[in-house]
C-alpha cells in the first residue's frame, strides 16, 4: 500500500532463468529459477546500476514484489525515494532462492545446491543482459538475516563481482546464535524417533506448522548449508552427538569456517575494493547477531576496511523500514 500516490510507477517484469548451477541439489528443488526486475519510471534499465536482493529465511525473492498490507512492498518503497530524489535510479533484481528447507544461506553446498554459482554465472548475466544494466563497479547486493549473510559473505568472497553490499541483521557470530538451536533440533528429532525423514515427513504433511518446528527446519537448513553429507537424508548431519548434544569437532569447524567472521582474516583485503560496505543490526536482535555484528565492525576498523555500521534500538523482526537508509546508500556509491 503506498505511502504516497505523488510519485510516478515504475515497472515490474519477470524472466526465468534454467540453472545449471543448482541440479547438484538433493533436495529435489527445481533448477527453473523465477527472478522480478524492478525499471525505475522513465528508465528502461540501461546503464543503471544493478542492486540483487536476497531475502531472508522462509522467503523468495518474488515475496518483497507482492502486495503488502499496512506498509510499501519493495517496489513501492523503490518509487517513493527514487520519485522523491533520495535515491538514485537503480535496477533492482529480485530472485527466488527458496529452497525444501525453507530458505538459502547463497553459498555453494553439495546438499542445498551451488547458488553462489547461480547468482553470480546464470542470473546476473541473464538480467544484465535483458536490461543493460549493471557491470563491473555497479553491482550490489543487500539483504536481511539469512540475506544479508549472503550479501556479506558474496562480499567477502567475490570483490571482484560486487562494488557493494549490505548487510542487515545477518548471521555472524555463530557460536552465539547456534547456541541453543542444535539441542531445540534434537528435543524435536527425538519425538520422531530421532528421525530427519519422520521429522520432514510429519513438516511437510502438516497443513499449518508451527512456528517451533520452522525454527527447527532452519537449523537443519544450516546443517545442509554448511556441512552438508550428500548421503544422509537431505544431504542433513548435525553437528552435535545425538544423546549429549556435545559439538563434533570436525563438523563444527566446518560451519566455523563459513562464519564471516572467521572468513575475515583471508579475505579482508578484498572488501577494501568495494565502493560501498552497510552493516548493522537491532541492540536487542533476539538470534544474538548485535555481538557478531559489533566484533566485524571493530575489526574492519582495525583491518583499515571502509564501512559504514548502524545499530537500531529494535530486534531482528518487521525491519524493512532500514531500507529507506541503505538503498539509497548503495545506489548513490554505485551511480
Amino acid at each position: 500500500m503506498r505511502k504516497s500516490q505523488d510519485h510516478l510507477v515504475g515497472t515490474v517484469t519477470t524472466l526465468y532463468v534454467d540453472s545449471q548451477a543448482i541440479t547438484n541439489n538433493v533436495l529435489g528443488d527445481p533448477s527453473r529459477r523465477r527472478v522480478d526486475i524492478y525499471v525505475p519510471a522513465g528508465h528502461a534499465g540501461t546503464d543503471l546500476p544493478l542492486l540483487v536482493d536476497l531475502i531472508g529465511f522462509t522467503g523468495g525473492g518474488p515475496a518483497h514484489t507482492n502486495w503488502k498490507s499496512f506498509g510499501e512492498n519493495a517496489p513501492e518503497r523503490l518509487d517513493r525515494l527514487i520519485g522523491s530524489g533520495a535515491m538514485k535510479p537503480c535496477v533492482v533484481a529480485f530472485p527466488d532462492c527458496f529452497t525444501r528447507l525453507g530458505g538459502n544461506q547463497y553459498i555453494n553446498s553439495a546438499a542445498m545446491g551451488n547458488w553462489a554459482d547461480f547468482l553470480i554465472e546464470e542470473m546476473l548475466p541473464a538480467v544484465e543482459a535483458e536490461y543493460n544494466c549493471g557491470g563491473d563497479g555497479r553491482r550490489g547486493c543487500f539483504g536481511k538475516s539469512s540475506g544479508g549473510y549472503g550479501a556479506m559473505v558474496h562480499a567477502l568472497l567475490y570483490p571482484d563481482v560486487w562494488a557493494g553490499a549490505a548487510c542487515m541483521s545477518g548471521d555472524m557470530g555463530f557460536e552465539l546464535m547456534f547456541a541453543t538451536d542444535f539441542a531445540v533440533a534434537l528435543r524435536a528429532l527425538a519425538r520422531h524417533d530421532g528421525s530427519i525423514k519422520t521429522f520432514m515427513d510429519k513438516l511437510e504433511a502438516n497443513p499449518k506448522p508451527s512456528g517451533d518446528d520452522i525454527h527447527v527446519l532452519m537449523a537443519l537448513a544450516m546443517c545442509a548449508t554448511y556441512d552438508p553429507d550428500p548421503d544422509a537424508y537431505l544431504g542433513i548431519r548435525l553437528p552435535v552427538t545425538t544423546d549429549t548434544c556435545e559439538l563434533i569437532p570436525e563438523r563444527w569447524a566446518n560451519f566455523m569456517k563459513w562464519d564471516p567472521l572467521e572468513m575475515l582474516d583471508a579475505h579482508a583485503e578484498g572488501l577494501k575494493k568495494l565502493k560501498a560496505l552497510w552493516i548493522e543490526c537491532g541492540d536487542i536482535d533476539q538470534y544474538n547477531l548485535v555481538y557478531g555484528a559489533r566484533r566485524m565492525t571493530k575489526r574492519l576498523t582495525e583491518m583499515g576496511v571502509s564501512h559504514e555500521y548502524r545499530e537500531f534500538p529494535d530486534n531482528h523482526s518487521s525491519i524493512d523500514y532500514r531500507l529507506d537508509e541503505v538503498l539509497p546508500f548503495l545506489a548513490d556509491r554505485l551511480s
